[in-house]
């Protein structure tokens, strides 16, 4: 098994689950370019703070935003290193598929020669 498919880091059906929805992926834009808190994150969106709170949560849960403590505030911040492993499984994904279409073209050629 490649080895981006055992590591620790998020799960990939609920970190992939969470990029399917939109509002996710332009939250994580968003934090893509700075730490935010949810009143922050609300600011372009016709949703409620409750609703960006709700997907602040499964962002959280499947690991790809961590949120702290500061004072009364509770910015948000992108988990560039959970995000960076998804791209690594999706990467592994593309060889194996480059590799297996590479052997079926190499097969068809040779295949054709001996006909």
């Amino acid at each position: 098994m490649l080895p981006s498919l055992v590591a620790p880091g998020p799960d990939l059906d609920s970190a992939f689950a969470a990029l399917g929805d939109p509002v996710r992926r332009a939250l994580l834009a968003r934090l893509a370019r700075g730490d935010a808190t949810v009143g922050e994150l609300a600011e372009p969106f016709d949703l409620t703070p409750q609703a960006i709170s709700h997907h602040v949560g499964v962002l959280r849960r499947c690991g790809l935003v961590e949120q702290r403590r500061e004072g009364t505030r509770r910015p948000c911040r992108l988990r560039v290193d959970q995000l960076s492993r998804l791209g690594t499984w999706i990467d592994d994904q593309r060889r194996a598929w480059d590799d297996r279409l590479d052997a079926l073209e190499q097969h068809l050629t040779e295949d054709r020669a001996t006909r």
